[in-house]
């Protein structure tokens, strides 16, 4: 028989983040395909972003992992569970999980990787709050971290200029006081869209063979206007059903934390909402797409720069490739 235990939470109890040094502009694009600094600024919104130029992207988590513990007090051999949001693991297996437990020395944790590419964040974050409300586990570390230079291709204008690399990392931990947390999640696939955007070759299907390299099918492929069509309804619809269903307008709201893919997706999603820009977390211009990475890169930025709160209600929204989509309603715990 079970033992029953209080109702408690999940909710985020550090943050931390790391990007490479590298950074490729604009200007860099307009010397290697057809495009201008001015046409991407204009669809994308974007203005740079970094490159890791060695390594892989656990190494990109380890980073991000450091820069938590130095800021927060945080024991290796306390971390129970390590899950990692990546479409870009290091290789198929081990997992991206498990090389980071060794390098950290979370000596008592056990983990696994998570594919849901764009929405892997928000994936990973209500899987972590379900093991913490189970009441079995104490400490979890959600890592959003992709290395998406390494499936980019460069000779591709449409797809090129809107990846970046970056990892950031959550501590996910129980709250008995449930005015904070992670309060609901909305969450959705839809296998229809697969053939808008995947990678063809690397897997079962298609193992890597002379052909699959000279047809280039180890990149990402995008049909960019059915996807974009899709991400403006998924992410706004989904947005604004998790208001709905729990009763908050827009006052209520302190940020909406969005997906960063493409500046315009994310000014129909707040539209859809009824806030401001000035209530969206926003750091495409600098970072670009980081895939899994960029809701935790928002948080662990706007934390450090202490325009995050203590009782800011957040809606986290994403849509990704499967197609992938949909929303995490939080409020924020850490002063």
């Amino acid at each position: 028989m079970q033992k029953s235990h209080k109702p408690i939470n999940a909710t985020i109890t550090a943050v931390g983040m790391y990007v490479p040094e590298k950074i490729l502009d604009n200007k860099y694009f307009e010397s290697i395909v057809d495009t201008s600094d001015e046409w991407i600024t204009t669809r994308t919104g974007i203005k740079e972003r970094r490159i890791l130029e060695n390594g892989g992207t656990s190494f990109m988590a380890v980073e991000a992992i450091k820069d938590l513990m130095k800021n927060f007090p945080l024991n290796p051999e306390e971390i129970d569970l390590i899950i990692v949001a990546t479409i870009t693991p290091d290789m198929f297996f081990p997992s991206t999980a498990c090389l980071i437990q060794e390098k950290i020395g979370a000596k008592n944790a056990w983990g696994f990787d998570l594919s849901a590419a764009c929405s892997g964040f928000l994936f990973a974050l209500q899987t972590a709050a379900s093991f913490i409300e189970s009441g079995r586990y104490k400490k979890i570390l959600v890592v959003g971290a992709d290395k998406m230079s390494s499936i980019t291709d460069y000779t591709d204008r449409n797809n090129c200029i809107l990846f970046g690399d970056a990892a950031s990392v959550v501590l996910v931990e129980p709250i008995e006081d449930l005015n904070y947390g992670i309060k609901d999640s909305i969450l959705y696939c839809d296998g229809s869209g697969k053939d808008t955007l995947y990678m063809k070759a690397g897997g079962s299907l298609f193992p890597a063979s002379q052909e699959t390299v000279a047809n280039r099918w180890h990149y990402i492929y995008q049909d960019g206007k059915t996807v974009f069509k899709a991400a403006v309804k998924g992410m706004a619809d989904v947005s604004y059903e998790i208001m709905k269903r729990n009763n908050l307008t827009s006052d209520d709201i302190a940020y909406l934390v969005p997906h960063q893919a493409n500046m315009r997706i994310i000014d129909a999603t707040a539209e859809r909402m009824g806030i401001s820009r000035d209530k969206v977390m926003i750091n495409i211009d600098r970072y670009g797409n980081t895939t899994a990475a960029t809701i935790p890169l928002c948080l662990t930025e706007y934390y450090k720069a202490g325009k995050l709160k203590k009782g800011d209600n957040l809606i986290l929204s994403a849509f990704g490739a499967g197609y992938t989509w949909g929303a995490i309603y939080l409020t924020w715990s850490l002063d």
